[in-house]
């Protein structure tokens, strides 16, 4: 007759598990207890005053001075305890507290022993009437500080490792002279347990802040990357429509060219079909980059790009906004590259529009001159009549990228800020000589 296999060990019983689970939540607590969840960095040492940064040294000082002489006064008067084992407790109870600023779980380590060694040491003094034991009212005021400090600094588990600690160390101490202890063990408790809530929401309030303000400086950052890189895609568009121009017209001339001159030779005839067929090539290498960059598919921008001709409409259309503006164009200007003449016209719409964004109201002079090499356009814009009122109350500058970028492409110079008498400059000074491009050596 055959008998089953046996199916293995049978289970551990459960107390097994319960004591693998206490042990396990005992070095937890250990751990947490010593091992500090920060660096040893002062509090507020991120402070941007310095009277902020030298705060927690002041509070810690003045802790020290007052419970360190108070506490002496009470053992002695109170409690009846020689001169020498009150001075020893207050020192190992209260001097520790200058470490709060920046080694508070040190600090709970010494001042922690130190306490529940003086409540053990008054049981060997006789009782008054109204005496508080186990923790003397200095002891207990003081350890409300500490747990601030450590709400203020540590990890929720510390916390509570700190607090389930200070629990365990109150009962025992009730069980060890019940009829001494008269509710100071129960107080230390849940006014600790509301400190530590109280201390560990305002930390987690300003991290929950420092956070939230590193945010707002990366979007801002990624803000202003993006009108960066928006204002040069602009560029790029616009930069298509004036190279294109000059391509279109080389791609004729050397087109017609056969026809125009007689007498060529066949080797001039291939030379100018070459540059025709790469002209055309190049034409439709740019117009497939355009595809990609006119993504939007907006038919604003297929418009002949503006220039010099009409700024006198733009400060005109300025004016009907209620913006008095003047305008003083040169008559006379030399021949202006395109791409300076688009920048100096953009330059101007983007400098009115700040100005009646940031100031309406204010009296506004616009400015295009040129000493025969290069062409300078100045904006300057009065006080605004009503200050109280801007359209825009903030700026974040970034209608100032897409000029840096345009005066950059030129190989121009651009000077902006604000006036003594509350109005504000834009100058740019714009080659009107081609840009050399950098060389081997300057790079």
């Amino acid at each position: 007759m055959s008998t089953s296999p046996p199916h293995g060990p049978p289970p551990p019983p459960v107390t097994d598990g319960l004591a693998s689970a206490a042990r396990r939540n005992l070095r937890e607590l250990a751990h947490r207890l010593a091992h500090p969840s920060h660096p040893a960095t002062p509090l507020f040492a991120d402070a941007p005053k310095r009277r902020q940064r030298l705060l927690p040294y002041v509070v810690v000082l003045a802790l020290a001075a007052i419970f360190v002489p108070v506490t002496i006064t009470v053992l002695t008067d109170q409690y009846e305890v020689s001169g020498g084992v009150a001075g020893a407790l207050a020192v190992a109870q209260a001097a520790p507290l200058l470490m709060l600023a920046h080694r508070p779980l040190q600090a709970w380590w010494i001042i922690f022993p130190a306490d529940v060694l003086g409540a053990v040491a008054l049981l060997g003094y006789p009782v008054h009437r109204y005496d508080v034991w186990p923790w003397p009212p200095p002891t207990l005021i003081g350890y409300l500080f500490l747990l601030l400090a450590l709400a203020l600094r540590e990890t929720r588990r510390t916390l509570i490792s700190v607090w389930v600690t200070t629990g365990a160390a109150s009962l025992l101490l009730h069980l060890i002279s019940p009829d001494r202890s008269n509710g100071s063990a129960l107080l230390l408790v849940i006014l600790g347990a509301v400190v530590l809530l109280i201390g560990a929401a305002l930390r987690e309030r300003g991290d929950a802040q420092r956070r939230l303000v590193e945010q707002e400086t990366i979007s801002e950052a990624e803000r202003a990357q993006r009108t960066l890189l928006e204002e040069r895609t602009r560029i790029a568009r616009e930069l298509h429509d004036v190279v294109a121009h000059h391509m279109s017209v080389i791609t004729v001339q050397a087109d017609s060219a056969p026809y125009r001159i007689s007498g060529l030779p066949e080797e001039a005839r291939e030379e100018f079909g070459t540059i025709a067929a790469s002209a055309r090539e190049s034409l439709a290498e740019m117009r497939r980059l355009l595809t990609v960059l006119r993504s939007d598919g907006t038919e604003g921008e297929r418009a002949p790009q503006p220039g010099l001709d009409r700024v006198q409409q733009l400060v005109e259309a300025t004016v009907r906004a209620g913006l008095p503006a003047e305008l003083s164009l040169a008559a006379d200007l030399p021949g202006v590259p395109q791409a300076v003449d688009l920048s100096a016209y953009r330059i101007v719409q983007e400098a009115l529009a700040n100005v009646v964004r940031h100031a309406p109201g204010a009296r506004t002079r616009v400015s295009v001159a040129s000493d025969g090499e290069h062409l300078t356009v100045l904006v300057v814009n009065d006080r605004a009549e009503q200050p109280g009122s801007p359209l825009e109350t903030t700026g974040t500058g970034h209608g100032l990228v897409g000029m840096r970028e345009r005066v950059r492409l030129t190989g121009g110079t651009l000077d902006t800020g604000p006036l003594p008498d509350g109005g504000f400059r834009v100058a740019a000074r714009l080659p009107l000589a081609p840009v050399p491009p950098p060389t081997s050596e300057d790079s």
